[in-house]
């Protein structure tokens, strides 16, 4: 269901894209918004500005609708709630090699380490 409303959305998306181009400019914010292009009369930018209207609303309600499907998908806790829990201690997780905390000197005379015989 998901991707049906992707993939819609996406083509309203597109559609308003073009609707939006292909409309007369009317401030003049770029200085050509008088000539005559493939659309001209009033007729024609009331019925584009109808579409693209119709296709904004329908962009936002495919976004809503996405917005939805997430939340819905999404796991059910909030982060606030995990907030109380404690995290384990990175020291219990690490797995512990043996002999890492040892020192890497030889044991002297007064450790309780047991001597191992040296082969001179």
């Amino acid at each position: 269901m998901e991707n049906v409303v992707l993939i819609i959305h996406l083509l309203l998306a597109l559609s308003l894209i073009g609707a939006v181009l292909v409309q007369r400019s009317e401030g003049g914010g770029l200085g050509m918004g008088g000539g005559g292009g493939a659309v001209s009369g009033r007729a024609a930018a009331t019925a584009l500005t109808r579409v693209t209207w119709i296709l904004a609303a329908a962009f936002i309600c495919t976004s809503i609708a996405l917005t939805v499907i997430a939340a819905k998908n999404s796991a059910s806790s909030s982060v606030f709630d995990r907030l109380g829990t404690s995290a384990p201690a990175a020291e219990e997780s690490a797995p512990t090699l043996p002999g890492a905390g040892d020192s890497l000197l030889p044991p002297s005379e007064g450790d309780n380490a047991p001597l191992v015989p040296r082969a001179d």
